[in-house]
């Protein structure tokens, strides 16, 4: 296990301050402002210790309102608006400084069996890399991610907006899928608004435009392990007005479908 995904388990592992009340600590190296995987991450692990063990996520729609400072811890509010029959339903806040910076409903349903479909051949046919052939630098980080077609997309010509993405955990990972669809959450924000600006490529200067993830959906249609490689296949049907809005699949080796995502961004362009 690399020291950062030792320190992204220990991040998850929430301080209790009281009941419904959270507070999340940060990775210690981080100067900027909080990476929002993270933080949707912490905000999921909150609303899930107040959620019966049988009960697991399926849905998550998640609001982005202020940076996140690196220098403070934050406390999270998880408000239980909900637990049905066979539904909870959980509202959280995370709030830095007396002010929120993310905001997030999250829906849990009690395991049951029930019809089963996926689409014919969803998945492109790519294979994972071999690992003798990853650089280094990419073994420094919580998860490795390697971009199919990765040369392509560092060029400075205009792209088509979608992109394919291999995922797995930089080192295994306890078989908890509390902590495992929490981990997939923090993963699914890393290359997702950068979507919607492969189709602009040239077109502007990177340090000229402004970037932040405004809200984040995710839905989960089955149980994950992050510790194997997992397809993230993304496009960007539209940007508009300093936003672009990216979709996300994200597939196991054998093809299934284990989590969709959406997520729209700001790109604004400064003069």
């Amino acid at each position: 296990m690399s020291d950062q995904l030792e320190e992204l388990i220990q991040l998850l592992d929430l301080e209790q301050v009281e009941e419904n009340l959270f507070r999340a600590y940060h990775p210690k190296d981080r100067t900027r402002r909080l990476y929002g995987g993270q933080i949707m991450a912490q905000a999921l692990m909150a609303a899930i210790r107040t959620v019966d063990a049988g009960r697991r996520v399926h849905s998550l729609h998640g609001y982005f309102l202020r940076p996140g400072n690196p220098a403070m811890p934050a406390v999270i509010k998880v408000v239980r608006l909900r637990d049905g029959g066979s539904f909870s339903s959980r509202r959280v806040v995370v709030v830095q400084d007396g002010e929120a910076i993310f905001s997030m409903d999250a829906s849990f349903q009690a395991d049951e069996p029930g019809r089963l479909h996926q689409i014919d051949n969803p998945r492109p046919d790519l294979q994972p890399p071999p690992e003798d052939k990853i650089p280094a630098y990419l073994f420094e980080s919580a998860f490795i991610s390697w971009r199919h077609d990765f040369r392509r997309l560092q060029s400075q010509q205009p792209q088509p907006p979608e992109q394919f993405v291999w995922f797995k955990s930089n080192g295994p990972v306890p078989d908890d899928p509390r902590l495992q669809v929490c981990l997939l959450v923090y993963e699914s924000d890393n290359t997702l608004i950068g979507t919607s600006r492969l189709p602009h490529r040239g077109s502007f200067d990177r340090e000229r435009m402004q970037v932040a993830s405004l809200d984040h959906a995710m839905w989960f249609h089955h149980p994950v392990d992050v510790s194997r490689w997992q397809l993230y296949a993304q496009d960007s049907p539209s940007a508009s007005s300093g936003r672009g809005i990216s979709r996300g699949s994200i597939f196991d080796l054998s093809g299934r479908l284990v989590a969709s995502t959406v997520q729209e961004g700001l790109i604004r362009v400064h003069d």
